[in-house]
């Protein structure tokens, strides 16, 4: 018993609740990641813009139709295109749409995000710039429905 009042002490002791600097940086965090998601719900490219590294990649696997895989990847431009005509006829997501963001991981100027989406998950990776300012600079992504990752024959 006395073992397990110390490490509850310790344990007390040792948490440090959020700072102010780690709350703003978490609430950038998530607007980057609603931005990304969010400019596909509602076509506006200028929010994929400001959600996007200059050098983001998004990748995925995917296969082939003579069944070989390989690694299929989206540029930054690309994306920008999305945003702007993937859901021009608003029929590409459910009405809401499945936004989930959960911060994994945040440390100094990187994090991790997993963003679950109605068709897919994103595991995204950010970057702060001297700015301040949060950017994705890389997506890894797939769908839930595994057999969807396939080239069209």
């Amino acid at each position: 018993m006395k073992h397990l009042l110390i490490a509850i002490l310790f344990a007390a002791a040792s948490f440090q609740p959020a700072s102010a600097d780690d709350m703003a940086d978490r609430k950038a965090i998530e607007q980057a990641a609603l931005d990304y998601i969010e400019s596909q719900h509602k076509p506006d490219p200028s929010r994929m813009d400001r959600a996007l590294h200059g050098d983001m990649k998004k990748r995925t696997y995917w296969e082939k139709t003579d069944g070989t895989e390989y690694v299929m990847e989206t540029s930054r431009d690309t994306m920008l295109w999305v945003a702007e005509n993937y859901n021009k006829d608003g029929k590409a997501f459910p009405n809401p749409p499945r936004k989930d963001i959960e911060i994994l991981a945040l440390d100094g100027r990187i994090a991790s995000v997993k963003l679950t989406a109605d068709d897919w998950i994103d595991y995204l990776h950010l970057t702060k710039g001297n700015e301040g300012e949060w950017k994705i600079i890389n997506v890894l992504w797939q769908f839930h429905d595994q057999s969807q990752q396939v080239d069209r024959k």
